[in-house]
């Protein structure tokens, strides 16, 4: 039993779920929301009830299936077992009951009174499903949901199958920069996929980029490096690992520096810059839209705003006066983030090349955020102006440790024995 608004992204579905052995069986639908194709709880008057069995589920911290008192939109039914006779979708078949007449309810009702376990299973990732329109809803609304279904379905795909003989039918927004001057997306040539993947989402949020070939951290060498001007910070250590910068990590701070020193060359006043590995909030657009609106509408000062980051500090203030913007403290990831040219005078200004650390340790030392003292020193002005979109606009697709997480910047050689000298001409060993 299928409806028309699921999207089954996983091709051996119907094997996987035969292979359960159960009468009803349903694969776990993600949705833009908290919207999915089940029920953890039912209250007596048969309606829905949040538990907390339900997003463990959801968000597949529990893994396998799952038994519950409703599943619906897309499900399997073993028609092979004699008790699927005691299922039924029409409410007069059910004794004694008095519920609401709703086909899925009526199905739930009559199984869990039959004694038919009804499962989800989320073993793997089968698929996505729209949030439905509410009564007061427009098609148009219906478009921007189906819009992030699709933008949810490419977080965890490289591509969107369309068939050739559906593709005159399929239209996509015409492309601008979000209300910005530029947008910016980092991209290591030898990543295609991600590539491949970050321009569909760009076709379905209709988002005019320019792409920058990432500096990759494979081809650095002390002649590359020298030809740079980088001299890796030799106070430096990387707080969880204990290491010196890796080659990876140069490479992506040269990559944000290129884009900064783009900004400034051709004149931008303001810019977007995304990295490859990411996945977009519900409704992007209008996001960014409310966002900008208040740095204009309410005069903020501000040089560089995250909308996807990883927060490092307990306690943040608000920006006064708003609604979507906080004072940025203590923050990792580059995965997102909009920058203004005062931002990257700051940025180039303060001639990081010649001691250099990661880039999202390099960012709070400028807004004076950062704890090491014996780092941010090394930059005697730290000024740069950073907030924050509150919520998040954007979140990494992979996180350390997940299935699928590639790192170019973890994942990569370390820098050894660091030696400078400037009586000696500045020579340094790799």
């Amino acid at each position: 039993m299928l409806d028309a608004d699921v999207f089954l992204t996983n091709s051996s579905t119907i094997h996987s779920l035969i292979l359960k052995g159960q009468t009803v069986v349903a694969p776990l639908l993600r949705s833009d929301g908290m919207y999915s194709n089940f029920w953890a709880g039912m209250t007596a008057e048969y309606y829905y009830i949040r538990t907390d069995l339900y997003e463990p589920i959801l968000y597949r911290e529990n893994i396998g299936c799952h038994h519950v008192p409703m599943v619906h939109s897309a499900v399997l039914i073993d028609l092979r077992r004699y008790d699927s006779d005691r299922l039924t979708y029409k409410a007069e078949k059910l004794i004694a009951y008095n519920g609401p007449e709703d086909d899925i309810i009526t199905f739930a009702v009559g199984a869990n009174k039959s004694d038919v376990p009804l499962f989800v299973c989320n073993d793997e990732i089968y698929g996505f499903i729209m949030v439905p329109l509410e009564n007061d809803e427009t098609i148009t609304e219906d478009m921007e949901r189906l819009t992030n279904t699709k933008v949810e379905i490419l977080a965890f795909n490289d591509y969107l199958p369309l068939s050739d003989e559906l593709k005159e039918f399929v239209t996509y927004p015409e492309k601008d920069t979000l209300g910005l001057d530029h947008i910016y997306m980092i991209n290591l040539i030898r990543r295609p996929e991600r590539r491949t993947r970050m321009l569909r989402l760009f076709d379905e949020l209709g988002i005019k980029a320019e792409i920058i070939n990432a500096v990759d951290g494979r081809t650095l060498n002390d002649r590359s490096l020298k030809k740079w001007g980088v001299i890796p910070m030799p106070e430096y250590s990387d707080p969880y690992h204990e290491r010196p910068m890796t080659m990876g990590e140069i490479g992506c701070f040269l990559s944000h520096y290129v884009v900064w020193k783009k900004m400034l060359e051709y004149g931008y006043k303001n810019v977007m810059v995304l990295e490859d590995d990411v996945r977009f909030e519900p409704f992007f657009r209008q996001k960014v839209n409310y966002v900008l609106a208040e740095l204009s509408d309410l005069g903020i000062e501000w040089d560089l705003v995250y909308m996807g980051r990883k927060r490092l500090a307990k306690s943040e203030s608000p920006v006064e006066g708003s609604k979507f913007l906080l004072e940025a403290a203590y923050s990792y990831w580059t995965v997102g983030y909009i920058l203004s040219e005062s931002g990257a005078k700051k940025l180039i200004g303060a001639m990081p090349l010649g001691k250099l650390i990661p880039v999202d340790e390099y960012l709070p030392i400028l807004s004076n955020k950062h704890p090491k003292e014996e780092w941010a020193a090394k930059f005697p002005i730290r000024d740069l102006i950073i907030l924050s979109t509150n919520p998040l606009l954007i979140y990494p697709t992979h996180y350390t440790g997940e299935d699928g997480h590639i790192s170019d910047t973890e994942d990569s050689k370390i820098v050894q024995n660091i030696v400078t000298s400037i009586k000696s001409g500045d020579r340094y060993e790799l």
